[in-house]
């Protein structure tokens, strides 16, 4: 075990250690630059989503796909992740997370659109399924099925396992230090609830997080929203003070300025996931005209989590007396619940739990799908399914009551590091096509279509499959 440690620890420090924060920085400048700064080009369409309903074919729609892919982005890291940034790297973290959700809203949008477009409907539920695997299959050719591969090995054990079990730790760790239950309880509960829901696939995921998500996401931004009013005076000096200390012009912790871009590009990308290729697997799922109107969908979703959610904790925290420049002896959820007490009471700890809850939870039914979505690349068989969803159950209450979940699960980061670098690699490769798809949605709407549609006889030297797209009149 020992050595197994050592192993994904140094794959650990050759990904996340130095390598994958800078690539996935310049990858997204350079998409942004070459794609005309695209998510401020269509900003105001990301918002059309929210007031469209369901679908008349009964497939996952594309609000619905939002919505996983948010509650599947919005977790630990909004809360403990943003306290953690802010206490290692200052204030001026905050604005180095604005910077990367800016830059990492045009790499999702690129790498959604790609798995849009080489997404495949599964005879067997009727729904679409799609992600980088399946990019590289079918966008780069059988040659690379050994790529596709070891995406999908990563995907499974990262996501599915691992981050579950952390997940399922967080909210019963929550649960034992403000109400006192014990992990048992909380992990009996949290496995039963999984069940429940992955048991019902990806249908049943999409209806639970069309409940889960807005009420976690509007509760905790309201509860953002009044400490805000509450302290308003304060503001404008917070905004000073994020600004400043990003640029060195106001030191808060050792390392200054170099400590505020860390902290804050690697907060970020660990929150938003874009470029990680975890979030295209859902983005698939969802039927749309055109690739480029999910892909502009998932950028609005980067939005949502890192410049509204994250920028809510962190104004909790910069607005509190909790927040100490330079002191390390309170971080992460425990700093954000005590900037919340200090600010509207002891019984908002009470309410910061039950938001760790629902976030928690939206981020296992998500990554069970991404898990599901990774076997069904590596085997047709369904029984793989069934033991995947009685092991993602069993790995959640196993993550809930063990004492540290990180000690169990060490391979995680490490092969989520592994899954980032294969997918910015396809990415790499598959660009010059999502420039063509994305100068088609352009010259449509150019050309007055409101609601570009993909014309599949138009990419026929791609291998796609013609019974995903709508059918041109």
């Amino acid at each position: 075990m020992q050595m197994l440690e050592q192993v994904f620890g140094v794959i650990g420090d050759l990904t996340w250690g130095w390598s994958l924060v800078p690539i996935l920085v310049i990858f997204g400048s350079f998409i942004t630059v070459a794609t005309g700064f695209v998510q401020l080009e269509y900003f105001g369409r990301m918002f059309r989503v929210l007031t469209r309903g369901g679908t008349d074919s009964g497939k996952i729609s594309a609000r619905e796909a939002l919505l996983v892919s948010v509650g599947g982005r919005v977790g630990g890291g909004n809360i403990a992740g943003v306290a953690v940034a802010i206490t290692l790297g200052g204030p001026g973290a905050v604005f180095w997370m604005w910077a990367i959700a800016l830059i990492g809203m045009a790499t999702s949008l690129v790498e959604c659109t790609l798995a849009q477009l080489f997404k495949r409907a599964d005879p067997a539920s009727g729904q679409y399924r799609g992600g980088p695997a399946r990019a590289i299959l079918h966008g780069l050719g059988e040659n690379y099925r050994w790529l596709a591969v070891l995406y999908a090995i990563c995907l499974l054990f990262a996501f599915a396992l691992g981050f579950n079990a952390f997940q399922g730790n967080t909210v019963a760790g929550a649960a034992e230090a403000s109400l006192g239950i014990d992990r048992l309880w909380t992990g009996g509960f949290l496995a039963v609830l999984t069940g429940i829901i992955v048991f019902g696939g990806i249908s049943r995921i999409a209806k639970a997080s069309e409940v889960v998500v807005p009420i976690m996401a509007v509760g905790y931004i309201l509860m953002a929203v009044i400490v805000i009013v509450m302290n308003i005076g304060d503001l404008p000096g917070v905004l000073v003070s994020i600004v400043k200390n990003a640029f060195g012009l106001e030191e808060a912790v050792s390392g200054g300025m170099g400590a505020a871009i860390a902290q804050g590009l690697r907060r970020g990308l660990f929150s938003n996931e874009a470029g990680l290729g975890s979030a295209p697997n859902v983005a698939a799922t969802a039927e749309v005209n055109h690739p480029i109107s999910q892909g502009i969908t998932q950028a609005f979703s980067v939005f949502i989590d890192t410049i509204v959610i994250c920028s809510c904790t962190a104004f909790v925290i910069l607005l509190s007396d909790a927040y100490v420049p330079g002191a390390t002896g309170i971080d992460g959820v425990a700093l954000t619940q005590a900037a919340m007490v200090s600010h509207l009471g002891a019984w908002t700890q009470y309410f910061m739990t039950f938001a760790i809850l629902l976030f928690a939870f939206s981020s296992v039914i998500y990554n069970y799908y991404l898990g599901e979505n990774a076997i069904s690349v590596l085997t047709k068989s369904p029984f793989a399914t069934v033991a995947l969803r009685l092991v993602v159950v069993g790995i959640v209450f196993l993550g809930a009551v063990a004492p540290n979940a990180t000690s169990v699960f060490f391979f995680s980061d490490p092969m989520m590091g592994v899954l980032a670098l294969v997918n910015l690699l396809a990415l790499m490769m598959l660009f010059p096509i999502a420039l063509r798809v994305l100068q088609d949605f352009r010259k449509q709407l150019r050309a007055g279509v409101e609601r570009p549609v993909l014309d599949v006889a138009a990419f026929s030297d791609l291998d796609l499959d013609p019974n995903a797209w709508p059918k041109r009149s």
